[in-house]
């Protein structure tokens, strides 16, 4: 083998062993906010824990961003549970029209009562619709709080201010990770 293609390949795997090493981290750092905002979830309303023990499943957004002129969007990224043990990545997209104007970013949570929800969840088959309202987390907010349609949604406010008086719907995205 030549002294080239020698020299290509060992370049090659310090660029694969690098990058993988970027995964990981970004992985970790992830994972990592997913916990603190769990955390934060909790610390704002103690009634958080049973559902984060309770539901078959729940996704995690620790930073949502949204903004608007008239028309609005919101997006953000996150993890998947399954009875609290890791399954996958998510993303959610969303669209709103009505009377809006601002920006903010936020945390948030939607819980699936049933398997059958996070089977949907997973296949792709779910949005959030004007008919699911999120709930605000706070202390004691969670003692009210009901399923409805098979999901609950906490939100919990981040930086930002937001006008608003629309109507749209979150569409969500999933990949399990293997």
């Amino acid at each position: 083998m030549s002294k080239a293609r020698i020299f290509g390949l060992i370049v090659l795997e310090m660029v694969l062993l690098g990058t993988s090493a970027s995964l990981r981290a970004a992985d970790e750092k992830r994972e990592k906010e997913v916990t603190n905002t769990i955390q934060q979830f909790n610390k704002a309303d103690e009634g958080m824990v049973k559902f984060f023990d309770g539901a078959a499943g729940y996704a995690v957004f620790p930073t949502v961003g949204k903004g608007a002129i008239g028309v609005g969007g919101a997006h953000g990224k996150g993890l998947v549970f399954e009875k609290g043990k890791l399954i996958g990545e998510t993303s959610l997209t969303q669209v709103t029209v009505g009377l809006q104007l601002g920006g903010q970013s936020y945390a948030e949570v939607v819980f699936f009562e049933t398997a059958e929800a996070l089977d949907a969840f997973k296949k792709g088959k779910f949005a959030l619709s004007a008919q699911v309202s999120a709930v605000a987390a706070a202390s004691g907010a969670s003692a009210n709080a009901k399923y409805q349609l098979g999901v609950a949604v906490f939100t919990l406010a981040k930086s930002g201010l937001m006008y608003e008086a629309s109507v749209g719907g979150q569409k969500f995205k999933f990949k399990a990770i293997p």
